[in-house]
């Protein structure tokens, strides 16, 4: 454990927090795979699994009230419906304000060719009035399915839907804002085969994210989209020695 986590990142809160998932990822080593996404993400928040109040502000999230009261891994929303899937965020924060719900990225977007895939539920009229952007986001992936290169959108529709209904009147978070937080890698190279990912391919998967941002600009789950590194950035300009050089620890053992 002790070489599975960064100094200060408290594992045994963390597989904790996986074992309330019913997340295999740990005990069938995939976690420790040098692929791993969720090594990334956990290594990155996990300094503030048990302390949330010293996160700080994700960028483009200043207007949001902070600090943080909770920050869990494995995180489950719920659709409003009984059955299926349901989806399941890398992280899940909660602000004075805002439920912000981080979906990570590390080496998918660049190995794999992302496919669509919708259930006949996901148009049922449970969207409410200001989901226009992702309702109209879901029927064009629908009908064009090579819309994305890079960018795993369904998964994003899907994990902006699970918020809201979380933020509902009657819900565990109720009246908060619901924020859907992309955060991605953007490596050299894909570690099993050594394949160079060339920067063609990561200015795609930006215009690609940013295409998916103004298409659902100004609905009710807030979308936004920031890389590994220009968060890390913000932490290493930050007053606190810790979160500075734990931000340098991410970048040296990850290199996202």
């Amino acid at each position: 454990m002790q070489d599975r986590y960064l100094p200060g990142v408290p594992g045994v809160l963390i597989e904790e927090d996986f074992r309330q998932a019913r997340s295999k990822e740990i005990e069938e080593g995939r976690f420790d795979s040098r692929e791993s996404s969720s090594a990334l993400a956990v290594n990155t928040f996990g300094l503030f699994r048990s302390r949330p109040s010293d996160l700080p502000p994700l960028p483009s999230c200043n207007d949001l009230e902070w600090p943080a009261s909770s920050l869990y891994f494995e995180k489950k929303t719920h659709f409003p419906w009984t059955g299926g899937k349901h989806p399941q965020l890398d992280v899940l924060i909660t602000a004075p304000s805002a439920l912000i719900g981080v979906e990570a990225k590390r080496f998918e977007p660049f190995r794999d060719k992302p496919k669509v895939c919708f259930s006949d539920a996901f148009w049922r009229e449970v969207w409410g009035n200001y989901m226009n952007g992702y309702e109209g986001m879901r029927d064009t992936l629908h009908d064009n399915e090579s819309l994305f290169a890079h960018l795993k959108a369904d998964q994003l529709v899907k994990h902006a839907l699970g918020l809201l209904a979380r933020t509902r009147p009657g819900k565990e978070y109720e009246g908060l804002t619901p924020t859907l937080f992309y955060l991605y890698a953007e490596p050299n190279l894909l570690p099993n085969s050594n394949k160079l990912i060339d920067d063609k391919a990561k200015a795609l998967h930006r215009e690609e994210v940013s295409k998916f941002a103004q298409s659902v600009e100004g609905d009710e789950v807030r979308f936004v989209a920031c890389s590994y590194r220009d968060l890390l950035a913000t932490w290493e300009r930050g007053e606190s020695q810790e979160i500075r050089e734990h931000a340098r620890a991410v970048i040296q053992r990850f290199s996202p």
